[in-house]
């Protein structure tokens, strides 16, 4: 049996894009989505996720490319040294990662921070159903361990799986499209923190997916190209419970004011998961999609 969970990622970050994972939810494919504590949309999200009560909500923790809840004072080591935004996390991820494999961030300031953001989210009436991070940062042992931690403060049962199984990650996929090589590099270089990954989600109590597809397609733009790799990596997947990551949104003068790097791609996504083809592609493969609350229930957590 194979299960997707359909999760949109960004929650929060511009009208647009809470628009366009609500309209996904009630006529597409997306079942689940995870709120940015800090985005500049919250509210806004926050009052979608009201109007449709069936989405799972998680919180997508932002400790790169963002700013804290908590106070500046009290998250010192999480925060870039420059002058013109001392109050930001590093906005680059290779430097934010050395700096998590060097030891430099205070272990109770992570833990800290990611329970402020979770717990603004559920103080605002949202049932947290599971945790992911932004740009995937648990991927790496340090962000892991505080996730962990700040789960089972909080009472979180869920956490996303954010390795890429290897059957979808088959070269001859990706061979022809130089523009996401890098990732594909990394995400077959990360799958060796896979195994650790499963063993510690396992031994904290907490529930997670076998697995993540769409990492490494995101923001192709080729119209086509991402629909066709996305539809490859889910037909190549085993059996299993499976989560698809996307980014609908609209490409409007918010989005592009936003700092983000995925503009026409949300756009592409929206349209794709909102699309009947998707649909019946995914009844054809015999895939069932289920939310993240769902999956909880049925691992009897």
């Amino acid at each position: 049996m194979k299960r997707l969970i359909v999760n949109a990622d960004d929650f929060g970050l511009t009208g647009g894009v809470n628009r366009a994972i609500v309209e996904c939810h009630n006529g597409g494919v997306v079942t689940s989505a995870t709120l940015m504590a800090g985005g500049p949309r919250f509210d806004d999200a926050v009052q979608a996720a009201r109007s449709a009560p069936t989405l799972s909500v998680g919180c997508h923790v932002v400790l790169v490319d963002g700013a804290p809840v908590s106070t500046a004072q009290t998250v010192d080591t999480l925060l870039a040294i420059r002058s013109s935004e001392p109050e930001k996390f590093f906005s680059s991820l290779s430097a934010f990662s050395a700096r998590a494999m060097l030891g430099g961030f205070d272990r109770d300031q992570l833990v800290g921070e990611i329970v402020a953001q979770i717990k603004k989210v559920q103080g605002a009436g949202v049932e947290v159903t599971h945790l992911d991070t932004h740009k995937h940062a648990h991927v790496l042992p340090e962000i892991l361990w505080a996730l962990i931690r700040a789960a089972k403060i909080c009472g979180i049962p869920a956490i996303r799986n954010p390795f890429v199984p290897i059957k979808a990650m088959k070269a001859k996929l990706f061979k022809d499209r130089r523009s996401i090589w890098k990732r594909y590099g990394q995400a077959r270089m990360l799958h060796t923190f896979s195994r650790p990954f499963r063993q510690q989600t396992k031994r904290a109590g907490l529930v997670t997916p076998d697995g993540l597809v769409g990492m490494i397609e995101t923001g192709a733009l080729e119209s086509a190209g991402y629909s066709d790799l996305v539809r490859k990596s889910l037909a190549s997947l085993p059996d299993g419970t499976w989560e698809l990551v996307c980014h609908p949104g609209y490409n409007d003068a918010e989005l592009k004011s936003a700092g983000t790097r995925l503009l026409e791609s949300r756009d592409e996504e929206r349209r794709l998961l909102s699309s009947p083809a998707l649909r019946e592609f995914l009844e054809e493969q015999k895939i069932s999609v289920i939310g993240y609350r769902e999956f909880v229930q049925s691992s009897g957590t």
